[in-house]
């Protein structure tokens, strides 16, 4: 059921066609023909409409369902004037569609989603969601701050994952929408509470989804704390550029010469180590499939890539992280980031999980490109910090950027 919807036209369509029709109107009517007969005139001017109609920048958003706890969650959808489409929830900040064309001009769905609340609910591979407040695992659910120690809560084995037993994957966040001619945006809100999950401070959280005319979907990550605590936001979307199957056969290219190591329960080692001669060496374009299977301990323990890649710095405001390609459709994704790593993740343990339009996920059938810090960053002191103080404002951007590409 859609329940509201706004619009802008493009740019340039107001600056062509709209003195086209205001000309061609007039002079109708000084020739004595009434708006009445406008439709019998010509195609033409009927295909001028169509157009004003079609190419704008729209928001739609409608009822989604409700949690199990009477939560009523709502799907915003933003269009641009190329037909690219992204439906996000007010449940997690879940992108849970994603529309492109390939190079035939076909759309297909690229992200793994779910069809239903009940459904989100009963996953808990975060399909496209938010995680916060400290993406990734922190070891043994323990971190110092300020000489004083706080228990996270454990939902991981031993280890405190994606924010807990329930992060901000679950929560309602409050959404506002704001659009112009060339790009729409949704801001979304959560304060999460002093405690929450274990976490020290009451934090206040901004994440802004922004698409525009260029086919690249921005996400911007702001908070602020009134108690020193640690922060680390990312998406966790499931990116699969042939819409279905697995994604072994995606080009991919890491712009980073170091990653970092785990052990069985993938808490960082402590080190950073090159990729240079091992199955985690993408500085190269190469196909996902191709070292996935290799008799490598780092591999063989995540079932697959599931580890921190530590971008190369240069002195870019927002850097290069990585570049993915269908060799068959076209489509090609181009990530860049401000955050010091991404977690590259080939959905090792997806396992029948009911996605959208009766399907089941399963182990690779899609990856993830969540940018972020480095895992268990809290309790490595030579990793970059996560710490956010009230003084401070934590802000990353990622950009995921969709075109075409040629041979």
């Amino acid at each position: 059921m859609l329940y509201g919807e706004t619009g802008n036209r493009n740019p340039t369509i107001k600056r062509y066609l709209q003195p086209f029709l205001l000309s061609y109107t007039n002079s109708c009517l000084e020739d004595g023909i009434g708006i009445n007969s406008f439709p019998r005139l010509t195609p033409v001017l009927t295909g001028v409409f169509f157009l004003l109609f079609v190419l704008t920048m729209t928001i739609k958003q409608a009822y989604f369902g409700q949690t199990s706890r009477g939560e009523t969650v709502t799907r915003y959808t933003m269009t641009n004037a190329q037909g690219t489409e992204v439906s996000i929830l007010n449940l997690g900040g879940i992108i849970q569609s994603l529309k492109t064309a390939d190079k035939n001009g076909h759309f297909a769905d690229i992200v793994l989603g779910c069809d239903s609340v009940a459904d989100y609910e009963h996953q808990s591979a975060y399909l496209g969601a938010l995680c916060g407040r400290h993406a990734n695992r922190i070891r043994e659910g323990q971190l110092v701050i300020d000489s004083r120690r706080y228990q996270l809560a454990c939902n991981n084995g031993p280890n405190h994952l994606h924010g807990g037993s329930r992060g901000f994957n679950e929560r309602i966040w409050s959404v506002s929408a704001e659009h112009n001619d060339s790009e729409s945006r949704l801001i979304l809100r959560y304060q999460s509470p002093d405690g929450e999950e274990g976490y020290p401070g009451n934090l206040d959280c901004e994440v802004t989804y922004c698409l525009n005319n260029r086919d690249e979907l921005t996400i911007n990550y702001r908070a602020v704390t009134d108690k020193t605590t640690v922060v680390n936001l990312t998406n966790h979307s499931y990116f699969n550029l042939k819409g279905s199957g697995n994604c072994l056969e995606h080009e991919v290219q890491l712009f980073a010469d170091c990653f970092v190591p785990a052990n069985a329960s993938s808490i960082p080692l402590g080190e950073i180590r090159p990729v240079a001669g091992t199955p985690f060496d993408f500085t190269e374009p190469k196909m996902i499939g191709q070292d996935i299977t290799a008799d490598d301990l780092q591999l063989l323990q995540a079932r697959g890539y599931d580890h921190t890649w530590v971008l190369n710095q240069d002195n870019s405001p927002i850097k290069q992280c990585a570049i993915v390609k269908d060799p068959g459709n076209g489509r090609r994704l181009t990530v860049k980031t401000t955050q010091p790593g991404v977690q590259f993740y080939t959905g090792n343990f997806l396992e029948d999980i009911p996605g959208k339009a009766g399907r089941r996920y399963n182990q690779q059938d899609g990856f993830c490109l969540e940018t972020q810090h480095f895992p268990d960053a809290p309790n490595q002191p030579d990793f970059p910090s996560t710490e956010l103080k009230p003084d401070e404002t934590y802000h990353h951007t990622t950009v995921f950027a969709f075109d075409l590409w040629t041979d």
